[in-house]
């Protein structure tokens, strides 16, 4: 562990803020448009990060807004609490809602007046932001299919338990955004006047936090062999289901994935999930406190940008990591079980649940919720949880889930998308169905360029390509990010495009849909309009040289970066009349 002198401004702001309080009570009722850069910090604890539009800025003049997302475990929410958050976008937001690829939502264009209100109904409707961004375990992910079977509900259980006991217990949350408002204004708070035990040493408000909370964000998800819909290599800790008899007996735990990196320091990296170990039912849930303790007391804490668990996994090996869970745990670990990952349903079209009922997954691009001229989608959406009243689902891939439909509602359903103007599921080229990015520019504070805004333009160009070459109906994943830290998961995908510079892009190839493998980088600093140009070359060769059922990724890995690069220049250097049909 740090020494105290050594630990990070972000460590030593965590110490100081009370177990989460910091000044954000006291600031809620001052006449300013921000935070300050204690109080926003501490902020991303309680489900917000305080954000610069920078379409907006004037000058060097910040324009102040905040994001505010919930936590949903699994994706699983009601069509009230869809509707709910749906009106505030409209009445406090910049009218649009958006499902994150960590089955979450996020409201965007939220000013500082509105925050309190914002989170205050947020939880009148039984769902929380407490942890969805922070250094905290974030959204517990899950499949969100509502099969009706022993093995689904199982791990949609697990995941709502798993995310109980990880949720921060500081009182902080419900002090500043639970209580009652008096005379319609945010209660300023006297931090001195706190019941001495919420400042407590030790660890009687956090027991598994402790005051300084864990050293960067931690992610969970479970997955099933046969569905990694969650991509659960990607997360600090993955659990994928060992199935015996249609009940799930266990789970393979996974350590040390992680996406995120800084391309100028080569000692960060994206990572995938190594097997540690299997744990029974029973046992799981003490193994998986006991990963957490790990890195809680092992993770660094003074240099963030190599603070993320994939990091003590990789300096101490996956056998000295091993070792001390055992530890912590109080026995020895098990082998993990001979289970591998074998598919990847993003649950799209109509499925029946298995109790003569039905849901539909409507593809959702990019996530975002709204309505334009041309497409009434968020009024759709509107329509359908107020008329039908589904269940909902959100997915990893940023869609949503319309469950437990009757099946004289299915035409109903497809009414309703219709006179929207909104495409049917079925509608959508593979292309864009499978691609996904990130909010990145203007909002996103980490974000060098363009991701959302400009990804469907991307996937435009690439629909007019592979029908060309007669590629139309290949399943590949496409994720952009408008930065290197990787937020829609571009880095174990089949195309990933990376933002690195102003409208200029890291272009990689050669992971696969179902996630269990790196892409490699295929060229760097790649101008926007530049993008579908280079990846022409890649497809006709793809097209040209695949074996039998090999898609586009395992087409790329299976050649590697030097033969990809030296068939593009061959075919470059050659004369004009090269086949390129």
């Amino acid at each position: 562990m740090a020494d105290q002198d050594a630990l990070s401004k972000v460590e030593l702001g965590k110490i100081a803020s009370r177990y989460l309080r910091a000044t954000i009570a006291e600031e809620l009722s001052e006449p300013t448009d921000h935070f300050s850069d204690a109080s926003a910090g501490i902020l991303k604890f309680h489900g917000s990060y305080q954000e610069d539009d920078r379409d907006l800025r004037s000058g060097q003049e910040r324009h102040y807004i905040f994001m505010v997302r919930t936590k949903i475990p699994g994706g699983r929410l009601s069509s009230d609490q869809l509707l709910a958050e749906l009106d505030l976008c409209d009445q406090l937001g910049n009218t649009t809602l958006r499902i994150t690829s960590r089955q979450g939502l996020q409201l965007h264009g939220v000013v500082k007046r509105n925050l309190w209100p914002v989170i205050h109904r947020i939880n009148e409707v039984q769902l929380t932001t407490l942890g969805a961004c922070g250094d905290v375990n974030r959204n517990v992910m899950c499949c969100p299919a509502p099969f009706k079977t022993a093995v689904h509900q199982t791990i949609e259980s697990f995941s709502d338990q798993l995310a109980r006991h990880f949720a921060p217990r500081t009182p902080a949350y419900a002090e500043i955004w639970l209580t009652d408002v008096r005379t319609g204004q945010q209660q300023k708070w006297d931090l001195q006047q706190q019941p001495e035990q919420d400042g407590a040493a030790g660890d009687e408000v956090e027991p598994i936090y402790g005051r300084q909370y864990l050293p960067r964000k931690f992610k969970m998800a479970i997955a099933l062999p046969q569905d990694n819909c969650v991509d659960v290599l990607t997360d600090d800790l993955g659990l994928v289901a060992v199935v015996e008899s249609g009940q799930v007996c266990g789970y393979n735990v996974y350590v040390g994935g992680g996406q995120g990196m800084t391309p100028s320091n080569k000692k960060t990296f994206p990572a995938l999930g190594q097997p540690l170990a299997f744990a029974e039912t029973g046992e799981v849930l003490g193994v998986v406190e006991a990963v957490v303790k790990v890195y809680r007391d092992f993770g660094n804490r003074h240099d963030r940008k190599r603070a993320r668990l994939k990091y003590v996994v990789h300096d101490w090996g996956i056998e000295a990591f091993r070792a001390k869970v055992a530890e912590y745990y109080g026995k020895p670990l098990r082998e993990p079980a001979s289970v591998q990952l074998q598919d990847f349903d993003d649950h799209i079209g109509w499925y029946e649940q298995g109790d003569g009922r039905w849901f539909y997954g409507l593809n959702v691009e990019n996530g975002r919720l709204k309505d334009t001229g041309t497409m009434q989608l968020k009024s759709a959406v509107r329509e359908i949880c107020r008329t039908l009243r589904p269940a909902i689902r959100l997915t990893p891939h940023q869609s949503i889930l319309f469950a437990d439909l009757a099946p004289d509602q299915r035409p109903e359903l497809e009414r309703i998308l219709r006179a929207h103007h909104v495409p049917l599921s079925e509608e959508i080229s593979q292309v864009r169905r499978w691609s996904m990015a990130c909010v990145a520019w203007p909002t996103c504070n980490l974000s060098i360029t363009e991701a959302e805004r400009v990804l469907p333009g991307i996937i435009d160009q690439l629909e007019s390509e592979l029908e060309r070459l007669g590629l139309e109906d290949e399943r590949m994943t496409v994720r952009m990010t408008g930065c290197p830290n990787g937020c829609a998961r571009p880095y174990n995908c089949d195309i990933g495009l990376v933002g690195r510079a102003r409208d200029r892009y890291s272009i990689y190839v050669g992971g696969r849909v179902l996630g269990d493998r790196l892409n490699f980088l295929y060229k760097d600093l790649v101008p926007l309009d530049e993008i579908v140009p280079t990846l022409v070359p890649l497809l006709v060769y793809f097209r040209q040289a695949r074996q039998p059922g090999e898609s586009f990724g395992e087409f790329c890995h299976r050649l590697g970066l030097d033969a990809l690069r030296q068939w593009v220049e061959s075919t470059e250097a050659a004369p004009a009349t090269a086949d390129r049909s």
